[in-house]
């Protein structure tokens, strides 16, 4: 049985993300979506408990879909799963470099891990969570960015963000 694992902070989960784990999910028989702490990010908009609640909420839609989360490396975390593939997409060339470093950083750590790199439907290029995070902060419409079930969820906090 196929595993993916589609990693990453989704704070807040993006139609972009939502594409490449629908397209998992059409690959492998089973995918967990990981939220992940980033250590890179220093002020994450949602607790990892409201994004772990709002991706559940978008991918319920998906039977061989689950929510998990780490707050380790994502190569340990993957041990674990016997045979599983990290899944990740790919937006542009910068993304292809990070994430081509941290597939060789995985395989040191993990040898038995692959990763499988997706490339970005061309109407998600553009799109990011920081993308997402600083548009809903000026209180913009979120159609088109996000999946319709969270645009409250986001607009509510990005509400909160700006009276800081």
């Amino acid at each position: 049985m196929s595993l993916a694992i589609c990693p990453g902070s989704f704070d807040p989960i993006t139609l972009g993300h939502l594409d490449i784990i629908s397209r998992s999910a059409q690959i492998f028989d089973n995918v967990i979506v990981c939220i992940m702490f980033n250590s890179n990010k220093t002020k994450p908009m949602f607790a990892i408990s409201e994004r772990v609640e709002m991706v559940k909420k978008v991918v319920e839609r998906f039977p061989n879909v689950r929510v998990d989360t780490s707050d380790g490396l994502l190569a340990e975390y993957a041990k674990q799963f016997d045979g599983a593939v990290i899944v990740k997409g790919l937006r542009a060339a910068s993304d292809f470099e990070y994430e081509f470093q941290m597939n060789h950083i995985n395989k040191k750590i993990n040898p038995e891990l692959e990763t499988m790199f997706l490339t970005a439907n061309e109407k998600y290029t553009f799109l990011s969570s920081s993308v997402v995070r600083e548009v809903a902060s000026y209180g913009a419409d979120l159609t088109g960015f996000v999946p319709r079930e969270i645009v409250d969820e986001i607009e509510e906090k990005a509400k909160l963000w700006r009276q800081k």
